[in-house]
């Protein structure tokens, strides 16, 4: 699950700029002692200021994680998902308040597709539902967890619009929306219509097949019985990635840091939709009740961080932890990519807002 996670950033503008560089690296050398793998990079009005990598790009063979390296971006992907539903909306496909019962049979009346892009819909985790029921030596894509949420049909969490619940199920479904509106797959629509416009070369949604002919794909990695760090894909039974390894929508697209920098700044333009679409992206959802969420379409708000206005989205998959956070007032941002699961994540997501202060 992604949530809104609140820096501790009281001491932001005390440090001196050499300072704040200062805490950064220490940062950076005290995660790397620890045995943190993965890619940072901090940029500014899309200038990269700092780019490094650590760690390995895959532990047992004992090759070193450059920054160039493919990861899974997990649910970081949601952002791309939410862009293929603006984009259909503005050349007319859909709208954003349609009943999804327009396009898709689902047991669960009353959902718009705005409910599902902010996570209040109050639909059920499919993943539970799969984890229960599904051959899990078989891969499950779209239509079997439809299917399956059709067949079982556990009941919603609350009334659409009612409170915010973070929900891979909502993205399946959006996602599914976007092959039915415009007659194609996901997959390839997604290259078609964002990747390649954007110049995003070394980023696709891919099978594990493909990942696996990706020769600087950063494998990710989790602890054995003896504490050394091995491919997650060994522990088939908990990673639903595997199992699950053909749906669309809530995650599987992979990217390097490099390829997150040119997204993030096309998005400081009307390359794919609108200012005012995007606007929409960016700002919260009022709940029946009359309170605002903190999530938009695919992004995670927080319109009072020490930058302005802040757009991010956290991603976890077995062995892989995201992050992209947008300070979109200032054009700064942060970009944190790991593959090895390591707890020193957010401390550098901190470190590295502290050094954008006065860089």
């Amino acid at each position: 699950m992604n949530r809104l996670l609140v820096f501790p950033l009281v001491f932001l503008f005390v440090f001196s700029a050499s300072g704040q560089k200062r805490h950064l690296q220490n940062a950076l050398d005290r995660a790397e002692t620890e045995g943190y793998s993965g890619v940072i990079l901090l940029a500014e009005n899309g200038k990269v200021l700092f780019e490094k990598a650590m760690g390995m790009r895959n532990f047992e063979e004992g090759i070193p994680l450059q920054p160039d390296d493919v990861f899974e971006m997990a649910s970081v992907s949601k952002q791309f998902t939410a862009m293929m539903i603006m984009m259909c909306k503005e050349k007319g496909l859909l709208g954003f308040d349609d009943p999804i019962e327009k396009y898709i049979r689902v047991p669960y009346p009353n959902i718009t597709i705005r409910h599902l892009l902010t996570h209040t819909s109050g639909l059920p985790d499919y993943q539970a539902i799969m984890d229960e029921h599904w051959d899990k030596s078989k891969a499950a894509g779209n239509p079997e967890i439809l299917e399956y949420l059709r067949r079982y049909a556990p009941p919603k969490l609350f009334e659409p619009g009612d409170n915010y619940e973070y929900s891979n199920t909502g993205y399946v479904i959006l996602a599914s929306i976007v092959e039915e509106v415009t007659d194609r797959d996901f997959v390839e629509l997604s290259k078609e219509w964002i990747f390649d416009p954007v110049g995003m070369e070394n980023t696709a949604i891919r099978s594990l097949e493909e990942k696996a002919q990706v020769t600087n794909f950063a494998i990710g990695h989790l602890k054995d019985e003896n504490g050394n760090y091995v491919n997650a894909n060994r522990f088939r039974s908990s990673d639903y990635t595997l199992w699950l390894g053909k749906r669309k929508g809530p995650g599987r697209v992979s990217s390097t840091a490099q390829d997150l920098l040119k997204w993030d700044q096309a998005l400081y333009t009307e390359k794919l939709v609108s200012n005012e679409t995007l606007e929409q992206a960016f700002s919260p959802f009022e709940l029946n009740d009359g309170a605002k969420s903190t999530y938009g379409f695919g992004w995670d708000l927080d319109p009072n961080s020490p930058y302005g206005k802040m757009v991010m989205h956290t991603g976890d998959n077995p062995g892989y932890k995201t992050i992209i956070v947008r300070f979109i007032e200032e054009n700064k941002t942060i970009i944190l990519l790991n593959n090895n699961y390591h707890p020193d994540q957010m401390r550098l997501v901190e470190a590295a807002t502290l050094a954008l202060g006065k860089w």
